[in-house]
C-alpha cells in the first residue's frame, strides 16, 4: 500500500513513545520488531536509517527518524487525531516549545546525568540546558497546576515529554516529584497508552522467553 505505515521498533527501546503516539492517531500501522547488534544493524535497515537505531517510521515513501519528530510528523499527517494545534494557532507556539525541550534540554541532561557527566558551573554558558537542576525546575513548572502541557488538549508534546518522565520515574533518572507524578499518572490513564503497553509488554515477554 502506498500509504502504509511501518514502525520499526524493539519493545525495549525509545519505540514505546511511537508505539503510545501510533495508538492515539488510531490508523492501522505494521511493527518491523528489529534485535539489537543483528537486524538494527544489517544493510536493509541501515537504508533506512544509518545510525542503526530505532524507533523509525516508514510512511508510503516517506521516512522519519527520531521519536520526537515522528510523534510531530504523526500528529499533523493525521489531524482528526486532534493531537497538535493547528498551524496558525496560537497554541502551536507552545506546542513545539515542550515538545522540543523535551527532545533536547530533558533528554541530553538526563542521559547525562545518569552516565555520571556533571557541567561544571563555569561551564553552564557553554551547553544548551545550562543545568540538569535547572531543566528539572523548568519541566516541572511546565506540568503543575495544570492536566496538559498545551492549553486544555492532550497532544502530541505530552506523549513525548510525557514518556520521559514516565522512563524517568521508573529508572529512577527523574527524581519523584509530586507535580510529576500528579502528571504521569493523569496521562498514562489513557485508553492507548493502556493498549501500546500491552502490545509492547507481550513483545517484550516473547523476547525474553526466546532468549
Amino acid at each position: 500500500m502506498a500509504d502504509e505505515l511501518v514502525f520499526y521498533t524493539n519493545p525495549r527501546s525509545r519505540g514505546r513513545i511511537v508505539r503510545w503516539m501510533l495508538e492515539e492517531i488510531g490508523h492501522p500501522y505494521r511493527t518491523e520488531v528489529l534485535d539489537y547488534g543483528t537486524s538494527m544493524k544489517a544493510p536493509a535497515y541501515l537504508a533506512i536509517n544509518p545510525m542503526g537505531k530505532v524507533p523509525a517510521l516508514r510512511h508510503g515513501d516517506v521516512v522519519v527518524t527520531e521519536a520526537a519528530a515522528i510523534c510531530a510528523y504523526l500528529a499533523d499527517v493525521f489531524p482528526q487525531a486532534g493531537l497538535a494545534p493547528p498551524p496558525g494557532d496560537h497554541l502551536r507556539a507552545a506546542y513545539y516549545r515542550w515538545l522540543f525541550f523535551a527532545a533536547g534540554p530533558v533528554e541530553a541532561a538526563v542521559s547525562n546525568k545518569n552516565f555520571g557527566f556533571v557541567v561544571p558551573p563555569e561551564r553552564e554558558p557553554t551547553i544548551g540546558y545550562g543545568s540538569f537542576e535547572r531543566v528539572m525546575k523548568t519541566l516541572e513548572e511546565a506540568v503543575s497546576n495544570r492536566n496538559y502541557l498545551v492549553g486544555d488538549s492532550f497532544t502530541a508534546a505530552d506523549v513525548y515529554a510525557g514518556s520521559q518522565i514516565g522512563f524517568g520515574l521508573m529508572f529512577k533518572t527523574i527524581e519523584k516529584r509530586p507535580a510529576f507524578e500528579r502528571y504521569w499518572n493523569r496521562i498514562a490513564a489513557r485508553p492507548a497508552y493502556a493498549r501500546a503497553r500491552e502490545i509492547d509488554d507481550a513483545l517484550t515477554t516473547q523476547q525474553t522467553a526466546a532468549s
